[in-house]
């Protein structure tokens, strides 16, 4: 596939802990088109800072396939996978341009709770974009396991615990998982999804090493709520949470990362 543009022009990498990007990055192969997928530059930003040449990416939940299309751009081996076998089509051809890498990237039809084909901490980084709840509903209940299938918090929560003890079970020691997810509104009131699965990631071990807030622009779901928000009083979201986490070394002492809430302050 010939592309006009392979790789950005001045691009710039991010410094701060607010990430806004008004441009979607269309260079290469990818696809702005894809409801729900995020913006080349959050994965270009991850694989340059987290990772080295010929490294190891793992996306769980791959989409349209950007951090494939990243990785092979800058000469990262990656592995994505999705549960929807139209995303794993979109992603296999969206990686059919020429490109000087010695690196490899696969698109797999997959489910991200069972990960058993992946040897443990074989990854250098995990890139992991989940649906939020059902906002957009990829396989519309045609997919068993698909969580854009999924409105009830509980239980979205519960199947999220379960790929995070995978992701940390095949990453490298060390080394880093970005997740970036959004929250959401019910009877008008907020739902703060994002801080569920930061919750969970950190209940399986995992130490936060930054959060960034992203400011989402463009986005056609937010905008359809404008009237509603000023009728009843609510101010709409536009900003995602793309959270950080490290695993742990072996033998690491966290007490100095990390306090639980069920731990009591020892009285002075």
């Amino acid at each position: 596939m010939k592309t006009k543009i392979l790789n950005p022009e001045n691009f710039q990498t991010e410094l701060t802990s607010v990430w806004s990007f008004p441009e979607r990055g269309n260079w290469a192969t990818h696809n702005s088109k894809y409801r729900g997928n995020f913006a080349p530059q959050i994965a270009r930003n991850l694989i340059e800072k987290y990772t080295s040449e010929e490294d190891n990416v793992l996306d769980p939940m791959v989409g349209s396939g950007t951090t494939l299309i990243e990785a092979k751009l800058l000469n990262r081996n990656a592995l994505g996978l999705d549960i929807n076998p139209n995303a794993v089509e979109l992603s296999t051809n969206a990686l059919n341009f020429q490109s000087k890498t010695k690196s490899k990237q696969k698109a797999k039809l997959a489910d991200a709770r069972n990960l058993d084909f992946c040897k443990d901490e074989t990854v250098d980084l995990i890139i992991f974009h989940p649906p939020y709840l059902n906002i957009v509903e990829y396989s519309k209940g045609t997919i068993e396991g698909d969580l854009s299938n999924i409105s009830n918090i509980e239980k979205f929560c519960v199947e999220i615990d379960i790929i995070a003890k995978e992701l940390y079970r095949v990453l490298k020691p060390g080394k880093y998982c970005a997740v970036l997810i959004g929250d959401t509104r019910k009877a008008q009131h907020y739902i703060p999804l994002s801080y569920y699965v930061f919750q969970t990631f950190l209940e399986n071990s995992f130490i936060l090493k930054e959060e960034v807030i992203k400011a989402q622009h463009n986005c056609t779901f937010s905008r359809k709520w404008a009237n509603s928000a000023q009728k009843y009083g609510f101010f709409l979201i536009m900003h995602e949470h793309l959270f950080i986490f490290r695993k742990p070394k072996k033998g690491e002492v966290l007490s100095k990362f990390k306090w639980s809430m069920k731990q009591k302050p020892k009285k002075s």
